[in-house]
């Protein structure tokens, strides 16, 4: 048997490395999110959290156990630019620090976001007061959202609108059309300067331009801001 000569490489990531943490019931983020990637130079890699069908505070706080696990199983050989934790709600719940002190511990990341903080740096950085704010999600999950926006972040939620949904596997499907029809009722209000489309298992990326285009303000959503800010701490435009 010949043994063959080679040359080692750097990492395919050679401009920036991320760690994406998807829930196990997340059907959307990961394909979201490697379509900003997918550019020369730029890795993505995915884990994913065990994650329950039902959405509640109680299921989402579960996460927080199961983050450390998650994150170990990303590539140990890698040096992570930024890891984000994909779950709006759960961030929430679990306290947005205590994610990123999670990841932190159980990683070699430089930097840790969630939607939740990607929120509140883009609302920051373009002194976005109100916010139009959409939910899948039943009351006791999506108003710890609102309630730590207004409270933590001084952003006020000026019109709330919600699928009304504790059923992942049915958030993951609801149609765009439907999530842009309720993006347009929702900001169509002069009382909000941006909307947010909650959820990193709506589908979204195929409406947020036309979105934005007839409200003639900003729409975003959560795989929006998280992949945002996961560039931006790299220096990277989105």
């Amino acid at each position: 048997m010949d043994s063959l000569d080679y040359e080692l490489t750097g990492p395919i990531g050679e401009k920036a490395t991320f760690g994406l943490v998807a829930l196990q019931t997340d059907e959307t983020v990961e394909p979201e999110l490697q379509s900003v990637f997918s550019r020369e130079g730029v890795a993505l890699y995915t884990t994913r959290i065990e994650s329950d069908a039902e959405v509640t505070p109680e299921t989402l706080k579960m996460m927080e156990a199961r983050l450390p696990a998650s994150v170990s199983l990303l590539p140990t050989s890698l040096d992570f630019d930024v890891i984000g934790y994909a779950c709006t709600s759960g961030a929430t719940i679990i306290g947005p620090d205590r994610v990123s002190e999670l990841i932190y511990a159980s990683s070699n990341a430089t930097h840790a976001t969630n939607p939740l903080s990607a929120l509140i740096d883009i609302c920051q950085e373009q002194q976005i007061k109100s916010l139009g704010f959409i939910s899948p999600y039943i009351d006791s999950v999506s108003l710890p959202m609102r309630n730590y926006l207004e409270e933590n972040a001084g952003i006020k939620i000026s019109n709330f609108a919600t699928f009304n949904e504790s059923t992942e596997a049915k958030v993951a499907r609801i149609a765009p059309q439907s999530i842009l029809d309720a993006a347009i009722k929702i900001g169509s209000s002069s009382d909000c300067d941006a909307v947010f489309l909650s959820c990193t298992n709506l589908r979204t990326f195929s409406i947020l331009e036309e979105a934005a285009q007839k409200l003639n303000k900003p729409v975003w959503s959560s795989n929006y801001v998280l992949a945002r800010h996961m560039s931006k701490l790299v220096d990277m435009n989105l």
